[in-house]
């Protein structure tokens, strides 16, 4: 597993209402993902910076997922670039679900 931290500039005087409005309106897109294991929508208002930590299945799916169109439709609403870093994630726990996701299991 893959989790990606993806994060951006807002645009002056965005306020949070705004942020999470815009948010809700991309949920339809990742909620059905098949690659994607989960989604966390990030803001920070002191910096004013928002993005999206994911968990993905593969790198390959990440980057797929993310290329021009993503990156083009961030700098359409935000007006500026995306970033990522990602991160090998050997192991992750789901505490409502109880579920423990561990790529050795998967070996």
């Amino acid at each position: 597993m893959i989790t990606e931290v993806v994060t951006f500039e807002l645009p002056a005087g965005m306020t949070r209402e705004q942020v999470v409005d815009a948010f809700r309106k991309s949920v339809p897109t990742w909620s059905g993902n098949p690659d994607l294991i989960r989604k966390n929508y990030i803001y920070d208002p002191v910096k004013s910076l928002a993005g999206g930590v994911y968990l993905w299945k593969s790198i390959d799916d990440a980057k797929r997922w993310h290329g021009d169109a993503f990156r083009k439709r961030v700098a359409e609403v935000y007006g500026s670039e995306a970033t990522s870093i990602y991160y090998e994630t050997p192991i992750a726990i789901d505490n409502p679900t109880h579920n423990v996701s561990d790529d050795a299991a998967a070996a």
